[in-house]
């Protein structure tokens, strides 16, 4: 369970992670923001989603990019977020013909953006939070208390 929730990392490795998780979560939050003001109705009245699932994606945004930044169910959020931004480059950005890097004003909305984000959150998938996280301190508390537990029940021996 542990090694779930947040591997051991190496310390500088946990650092990276912890300095990519608070840039990308941040973002996430910013972008969740105004749709979390208005989350049944944030992409208009001709939405390709219906009022239900805006409301999924702004909370996996806005709540996914807080977890991201903390630490904290880090799998679960990274792995929503995954789905979000899969949504939107299937749904939104291929059908508009994006580049996969920006043009410039008055084209289309690059793909770079959301892949960027869609790689972080797999990347987030599979290495978990690091040790500096809620996750990696669940972890290490866990450990203690089964560690505790483990030596509490083992039974004494003579010598």
């Amino acid at each position: 369970m542990r090694t779930y929730l947040a591997p051991t990392l190496p310390g500088p490795a946990s650092a990276g992670l912890l300095l990519v998780r608070l840039v990308v979560g941040l973002a996430f939050v910013f972008h969740g923001y105004p749709k979390i003001m208005n989350p049944t109705g944030w992409m208009g009245p001709n939405a390709f989603a219906p009022e239900w699932l805006q409301a999924v994606a702004a909370v996996a945004e806005f709540a996914g990019g807080i977890a991201i930044m903390i630490g904290f169910l880090t799998r679960l959020a990274a792995l929503a977020l995954v789905a979000d931004m899969l949504v939107a480059i299937v749904m939104v950005h291929v059908p508009q013909g994006a580049p996969f890097v920006g043009m410039g004003p008055g084209h289309p909305a690059s793909l770079e953006l959301p892949l960027t984000y869609a790689a972080v959150m797999v990347l987030l998938v599979l290495a978990g939070a690091g040790t500096l996280s809620v996750d990696g301190s669940l972890a290490r508390a866990r450990k203690t208390r089964v560690e505790t537990v483990d030596v509490a029940t083992r039974p004494l021996t003579s010598h």
